[in-house]
């Protein structure tokens, strides 16, 4: 038989998906317990950028078409993460070296990769 003395604790936490884990989130109003650090992908992402660099620069390959190929992906995924070899000297250094968290996703950093650099530091640690 349950016991009529039921204490019933609601806590407002949010599910979202980062890539296919689902991360659990405090409400906004809430310091989280742990720091958020900077996501490895990010990383990986530049580190991959840069190795197609060096191989379109040294001629393994011609095109994007035959990178893309090759990579097993998508033309229009190796174009916008190519972009990320092209960042400010100093965005790269925060990122990778003092691996700073930044305040935007992988996809926004491929777009600022166009900008001028001194513009790219103030978007991407504001």
């Amino acid at each position: 038989m349950p016991s009529t003395n039921t204490i019933r604790v609601h806590v407002p936490l949010t599910l979202r998906k980062r890539g296919s884990r689902p991360r659990i989130l405090p409400p906004k109003d809430m310091e989280a317990a742990t720091p958020t650090g900077q996501d490895p992908r990010l990383r990986r992402a530049i580190g991959r950028a840069w190795r197609w660099r060096k191989m379109l620069e040294a001629g393994e390959v011609a095109t994007l078409a035959d990178l893309a190929t090759e990579q097993g992906l998508s033309d229009r995924y190796v174009s916008r993460l190519l972009r990320l070899a092209w960042l400010a000297p100093e965005v790269l250094e925060r990122l990778v070296v003092c691996r700073e968290p930044c305040a935007i996703t992988i996809y926004d950093l491929c777009l600022i990769a166009s900008l001028p650099w001194e513009e790219q530091v103030e978007t991407v640690f504001a």
